[in-house]
């Protein structure tokens, strides 16, 4: 995110919070929700009867949600892996040195109890999972709250599919979904104008028609690819850049392929997702080294795109990664561009 960005943001919010830095919660002369919040969350009515003061987060991109809308005073801690990126140079470091980081695994029942969090935002595969019986319905037996991530709702389609609208509409229903519950509501609404005049920006000079570069999104695997199917943030982050995610017909969120469909789709352009043990480096040395793979216009023209874990799933990050994405495709459908890193 443009750290342009986040300096207007503070300025933006200045006169309407009543606290000093970017780290406020309360909107002047609100003080809050005054009574019960309900909101609709994965197509259904909840609600809060407070707004909550302890909360933990899972995940980068959740966490980050938060420190967008400067609610690090309203957090207990958040669980993380240390392998999703370098949080160093990030507009919300800030957040990061205030917030308890609870876990570097994922979220368990011990550790919301163990920091008296008094509501969960997670979502279905960032931190909610059945066979833990670390689930909504359970933290609810426990008298704690919780929030689904957009992005990962079930949609019902098989026990495990997730995704019920377009990525950037789950991004900006949960901004505005925590503003009202949190009382920012002029913030969450600043932060979302803000992000959809960035993409508009993008669109604006983007590829069009026949000149749009086929995408294929690589997150991981080797006998069968990790990939996003149309209700994950890279959908959008392809499309508002100017590509075509060549795995769109499929109604998912995050889901495992096979490689043969890739061939046949024949992408123009590999965008690999950087997290985990196997780096960067490692996944695109695999992909122009797999046979199947040889005669796919993106490996024959060594066109591989790299982005961070935190750009690719839903997170304030997302209309930042459209932008560098959209200037490298430019390059693709104007005959040009070799692989490359998206820098932030």
């Amino acid at each position: 995110m443009r750290s342009s960005f986040v300096t207007a943001l503070c300025l933006a919010t200045t006169v309407t919070v009543a606290a000093t830095g970017c780290g406020a919660t309360v909107e002047a002369g609100g003080g809050g929700p005054a009574s019960s919040v309900t909101l609709t969350n994965c197509g259904k009515k909840v609600t809060y009867d407070k707004v909550p003061e302890r909360v933990v987060t899972n995940d980068v991109g959740i966490t980050e949600l938060m420190f967008a809308l400067g609610l690090e005073d309203r957090m207990a801690g958040f669980a993380m892996p240390d392998d999703k990126g370098d949080l160093n140079g990030v507009p919300w470091k800030g957040g990061y040195d205030k917030v308890a980081w609870l876990s570097k695994d994922q979220l368990t029942k011990e550790n919301v109890l163990d920091a008296r969090g008094d509501f969960v935002f997670a979502g279905w595969n960032y931190g909610f999972r059945e066979e833990a019986g670390f689930t909504p319905q359970a933290l609810k037996k426990l008298g704690i709250p919780s929030y689904v991530l957009t992005e990962s709702c079930r949609n019902g389609r098989t026990d495990t599919s997730r995704g019920i609208m377009p990525p950037l509409e789950a991004l900006y229903t949960d901004l505005t979904n925590l503003g009202k519950l949190f009382g920012v509501e002029k913030r969450a609404a600043s932060l979302v104008a803000e992000f959809k005049e960035e993409v508009a920006a993008v669109r604006a000079e983007a590829p069009r028609g026949a000149e749009r570069p086929k995408v294929f999104l690589y997150d991981s695997g080797e006998e069968q690819p990790f990939t996003s199917g149309r209700f994950a943030a890279p959908e959008q982050i392809i499309s508002e850049a100017g590509g075509v995610n060549v795995m769109h017909d499929v109604a998912d969120s995050w889901t495992t392929v096979g490689w043969e469909s890739v061939v046949e789709r024949d992408p123009d352009v590999i965008v690999i997702c950087d997290y985990g043990d196997v780096s960067a480096e490692r996944k695109r040395k695999f992909l122009l080294s797999y046979g199947p793979l040889r005669n796919v216009s993106a490996v024959k023209n060594r066109r591989i795109f790299v982005l961070d874990y935190v750009d690719l799933v839903e997170s304030p990050r997302n209309p930042s990664a459209i932008a560098r994405l959209g200037t490298y495709l430019r390059g693709v459908s104007g005959g040009g561009a070799e692989g490359g890193r998206g820098e932030r």
